[in-house]
């Protein structure tokens, strides 16, 4: 994959690092995932590939679209493709933090206090139409998804690994709903859209779910193991110190760019990172390439983006400036390429 002058640099050194236990590589675990989520969401398969890249980065994932369209049944396809255990937090106004983190209650037998585990304490939390209640509540959600653990009380408590928080929420114009704010915005690893399915995938559809729920008769694919073997293996995937920069530059435009009134965080580029390098194992590879940070840029640093009040009368979209931003930004030669090529 070469790119505006970019050549391919070599891999970490010790072999491929897509394999882990047993031979099994990343992208046929992805693979596989996908294909069994596939048996539930019609179509999408886009979407589908972006959310398991998540799992694999050890990121969250915000799904956002009109109700209706499958969005938990998406998050359920996938804990039950993994077999991880799996908690559903229904969120309205009068949901409390202490619903999502759990409380400490006070035992007279014992005559202490023993912490009573909240619907955080499971591998996959679905937390469903988070924008529908209040900020307190939402933030509630902030220690677990960045630190891995919860603290209730003064007293820590580990979540269970594999982790992941697949929150789902409606349009920001529907009636009852609470916009995230930026501060839990930028915890999502991601933020992807299913969309309405196109004729053909409706119609197979509506004779598929005819005959039953396919999701009743979902069987596991992979393992929590297996998951949290491939997150290493994606972390030790190759990024050359040209990628690095190319992702850097494209940050940094988004703090300078007269149409935007917050850009990217460093947390936003640590996420493309990663997630550059997930991708490349899905592809096969141990090494990064540009191509893989920009397949990755829209769905990892387009939520991360404010517009300033004046490109939100003309209708500009976050995923548009992102990508004239992209299309603008020099990718500098490796040097290690470079010794190559002149070889």
């Amino acid at each position: 994959m070469a790119t505006k002058g970019y050549q391919d640099g070599a891999g970490a050194a010790g072999g491929f690092a897509g394999d882990f236990r047993g031979g099994v590589a990343v992208d046929e675990l992805v693979g596989r995932i996908v294909g069994n989520i596939q048996n539930v969401i019609v179509g999408k398969r886009q979407t589908i590939e972006y959310v398991a890249i998540a799992l694999i980065c050890g990121g969250h994932a915000l799904i956002e679209d009109v109700p209706g369209v499958g969005k938990t049944s998406l998050v359920s396809a996938l804990s039950k493709s993994i077999s991880c255990s799996f908690s559903r937090i229904q969120f309205t106004p009068d949901v409390l933090p202490t619903d999502v983190t759990g409380f400490s209650m006070y035992n007279m037998k014992t005559a202490e206090f023993e912490y009573r585990p909240g619907a955080v304490m499971s591998q996959i939390v679905l937390a469903d139409e988070i924008n529908r209640t209040s900020p307190k509540t939402q933030s509630s959600l902030l220690e677990a998804m960045e630190e891995g653990q919860v603290t209730v009380d003064g007293c820590s408590h580990a979540l269970p690994q594999p982790f992941m928080v697949l929150a789902t929420q409606n349009p920001i114009e529907y009636l009852g709903t609470f916009p995230l704010p930026e501060a839990q915005l930028d915890r999502f690893f991601m933020r992807v859209r299913l969309g309405y399915p196109q004729t053909d995938e409706e119609v197979f559809m509506l004779s598929r779910f005819s005959a039953g729920a396919p999701l009743d008769e979902l069987a596991p694919v992979s393992s929590p193991e297996e998951i949290v073997a491939a997150r290493e293996i994606v972390r030790r995937t190759y990024v050359d110190s040209a990628v690095s920069r190319y992702i850097v530059s494209i940050v940094q435009s988004t703090r300078s760019h007269p149409d935007i009134a917050l850009g990217i965080s460093p947390r936003g580029s640590i996420a493309l990172y990663h997630a550059a390098q997930a991708w490349a194992c899905c592809c096969g590879r141990d090494y990064c390439t540009p191509d893989d940070v920009k397949n990755m840029a829209a769905p990892v640093l387009s939520h991360r983006i404010k517009l300033r009040q004046d490109a939100k009368l003309k209708n500009m979209q976050a995923e548009t400036l992102l990508g004239d931003i992209i299309a603008g930004t020099y990718i500098p030669v490796s040097g290690k390429a470079a010794a190559r090529q002149a070889r």
